[in-house]
């Protein structure tokens, strides 16, 4: 007796890593490619070659994205450990052979020149999601201490280099996880308190701390600046203030609707200093006014909101902490990058995701909402 088997047809065979995708999300993130692209077309058209790089820099964000949508949860796990392991070890061998660039030691030549700052963004949250996974049920105060170990380790050298910015990137990440892991607000409050006390104690003495020869012992002398430029940017209008005081122009006078697609003389004219990358936003507020900004805020808010629904249907623990740190990330860099672009924040050189212009910048958002995917496909598939 004859049996004949049919072979399954190419869209048969490929089909498979197509099914599951979270559509709203993939939505979200075609939305604000788009919005990306439309603004550095006009910000960056006579900047050179920035518009198409940009496209190719989110060309290459959405390889990652879908390669990193296809590995189930259970291998980001086995993963957590060796990624951080790794971006300790190149953090620590930065700080000890890294290239020097301004002043700043973020760079290591290892056959291609790496940032490693940018693998740990990720690595960091895994990590204290799988501490937290391996510890569930059973979790005391000293696991919270173990945490806060695991997370100050690489912000402390990223700190080093220094990276102000990357630093508190890390260091909200890894606190996501652990709020979201259940920390009490008895241990959160007295840092919210103590914060706020002393940004009020900052600005309530700011003539007296930000006399010349005042030594913060905490930060470096140029982070000093940085804050002290933001409080009176008016003291250096043309020099330090300059980057904050160009920002609120724009933004002011794009008013309701804007000044219309390509037309922003402040960004053409060259008055905003890295309009195609951290000021990317102060061009686009120019030319799309207020309404163009709260479209653009919407997206972020969509975005984080289905990555905190995500994180809600997620079926461990571990994916749960992951996905609501990984949604919320995205909060951090878009307040920060606004904040500071509007003159809320100091100036410390955070991109503003699918807006700015930046390669690394790109692959780590790449691979952070392949992640996201990869926990949504994963429950979806479960559920066929």
């Amino acid at each position: 007796m004859n049996v004949a088997f049919a072979r399954p047809s190419w869209w048969q065979r490929l089909a498979p890593i197509f099914q599951g995708f979270d559509l709203p999300f993939v939505g979200i993130i075609v939305f604000m490619c788009l919005l990306g692209l439309v603004n550095m077309y006009s910000v960056g058209f006579d900047h050179g070659t920035r518009f198409i790089e940009h496209g190719r820099n989110m060309m290459l964000g959405a390889m990652i994205l879908f390669v990193v949508a296809q590995v189930p949860p259970q291998r980001l796990m086995a993963l957590a450990v060796p990624l951080y392991t790794v971006g300790v070890v190149l953090l620590v061998a930065t700080a000890l052979f890294g290239i020097t660039k301004k002043g700043a030691t973020r760079w290591l030549n290892i056959g291609i020149v790496i940032q490693p700052s940018e693998l740990i963004k990720i690595a960091t949250p895994l990590m204290l999601a799988w501490w937290f996974q391996r510890r569930e049920g059973q979790l005391r105060g000293l696991d919270y201490a173990a945490a806060g170990g695991l997370l100050l380790l690489p912000v402390g050298l990223v700190l080093k280099q220094p990276d102000l910015g990357t630093s508190l990137l890390v260091l909200s990440g890894g606190l996501y996880v652990i709020f979201f892991a259940g920390l009490s607000w008895r241990l959160i409050l007295p840092v919210l308190i103590a914060g706020v006390v002393g940004i009020s104690l900052i600005v309530g003495f700011q003539d007296t701390l930000c006399e010349g020869d005042k030594d913060w012992v905490v930060l470096h002398g140029y982070q000093k600046q940085r804050v002290c430029t933001l409080l009176n940017p008016t003291a250096d209008p043309l020099g330090k203030g300059f980057h904050i005081i160009q920002g609120m122009i724009a933004i002011g006078s794009g008013g309701i609707t804007g000044k219309g697609f390509m037309q922003g003389t402040q960004t053409h004219l060259e008055f905003i200093p890295e309009r195609t990358t951290d000021f990317a936003f102060a061009g686009y507020a120019e030319e799309h006014g207020l309404i163009g900004a709260l479209v653009l805020m919407g997206g972020f808010l969509a975005l984080i909101f289905r990555g905190l629904y995500i994180a809600s249907q997620a079926p461990t623990l571990f994916v749960r902490l992951l996905a609501g740190s990984l949604a919320l990330s995205f909060f951090t860099y878009a307040f920060v990058n606004l904040g500071m672009v509007s003159g809320i924040l100091p100036v410390v050189g955070v991109p503003l995701p699918f807006i700015s212009y930046g390669g690394t910048a790109m692959v780590t958002l790449g691979l952070a909402l392949g992640l996201l995917l990869s926990i949504s496909r994963s429950r979806g598939l479960m559920q066929r």
